[in-house]
């Protein structure tokens, strides 16, 4: 990037920290640096100095200096054991690449970012997934530590910023799939409840919140139930906000299975030994950075399949609830 941008912070970005808006929007631009930006007041928020852990508000105004095209070379690092059985899992699972993408279909119980806590993740592994490129892959999105399935990772800083457009204008459409303790009635809908985070024992978590919160939508269908004691249900989610499907769900009375930070104890089924969360990211189509768009689906994680067999669903040749082919 050769000139001055100032760019406005969008409602998906709102209550980030600077450096991670930066992290999220310009991955190229390593920590380090983006310090002696902000020192030198290059970086701006509307108009004024700014400090890398300021949280931002929707509608700020962001002033970005002249950006290298490149990233940094990484510096050397030898990945442990954990990091190596990972990485080799991860390879394993990709279900789409070429010379700008790669679509990976993230397991169960792997964070996508580090944490507290945290220390086997995929941003940790990212220099092992290079394959060829000169370039280190870059995260354009994220899911749950608990939430399976797709996961884009952008393989050059031009398609970084053009997914991240896309992620930014809602062009990606994303469909996920998920079991319900409970049928949700109706069975086909729309939950519009706006979301605020909020501190919480145990760590951030999200609620309800109609005088503060952003808005948030997501569009729900039944595709199969058992009965009213559960429900394989499709989420097309109209808005990004953090925890919005779980929260969104159990707000009608059906929590997602596992799901105890929202639903408690009424998000396991009496006599089922699974614990695990049922919520998997099914399918994402979204442009491509170069020429048409991309359409990938992922298959049912195990401990979610396993489910499937117990209530007689079948997941194969199944159409998506909200017109796609699935």
């Amino acid at each position: 990037m050769s000139s001055v941008q100032t760019i406005p912070v969008s409602e998906d970005d709102a209550d980030i920290r600077l450096d991670r808006w930066f992290k999220r929007h310009f991955p190229q631009l390593g920590h380090g640096r983006l310090e002696k930006l902000l020192r030198t007041g290059q970086v701006r928020v509307d108009g004024a100095r700014a400090k890398a852990n300021d949280r931002l508000a929707a509608g700020q105004q962001i002033r970005v200096p002249p950006l290298p095209d490149e990233p940094a070379e990484p510096a050397p690092r030898t990945p442990g054991q954990a990091e190596k059985v990972l990485v080799t899992e991860l390879k394993k699972r990709i279900l789409f690449m070429d010379d700008w993408i790669i679509a990976l279909d993230k397991p169960h119980g792997v964070a996508v970012q580090g944490g507290s806590g945290q220390t086997r993740h995929i941003d940790g592994v990212l220099d092992e997934l290079m394959m060829g490129q000169k370039e280190r892959p870059r995260l354009v999105h994220r899911l749950d530590k608990d939430t399976s399935g797709v996961l884009v990772l952008a393989r050059t800083s031009a398609s970084a910023a053009a997914l991240a457009e896309s992620f930014r204008h809602r062009n990606a459409k994303k469909f996920y799939w998920a079991l319900t303790v409970g049928a949700p009635e109706p069975r086909n809908g729309t939950v519009d409840k706006p979301l605020l985070k909020i501190a919480a024992e145990g760590g951030e978590r999200v609620a309800h919140d109609e005088d503060d919160g952003k808005r948030a939508v997501t569009r729900y269908a039944t595709i199969e139930s058992a009965g009213k004691r559960a429900a394989w249900v499709g989420l097309m989610p109209l808005t990004g906000r953090t925890h919005q499907l779980r929260v969104h769900l159990a707000m009608i009375g059906t929590p997602i299975m596992g799901d105890r930070k929202y639903g408690g104890e009424g998000a396991y089924l009496p006599g089922m030994l699974g614990k695990k969360l049922h919520l998997h990211a099914r399918r994402l189509i979204l442009p491509h950075p170069k020429h048409g768009a991309i359409d990938v689906t992922a298959p049912l994680p195990s401990h979610m399949l396993e489910t499937w067999k117990l209530f007689g669903f079948d997941p194969s040749d199944r159409k998506d609830p909200f017109g796609e082919d699935a």
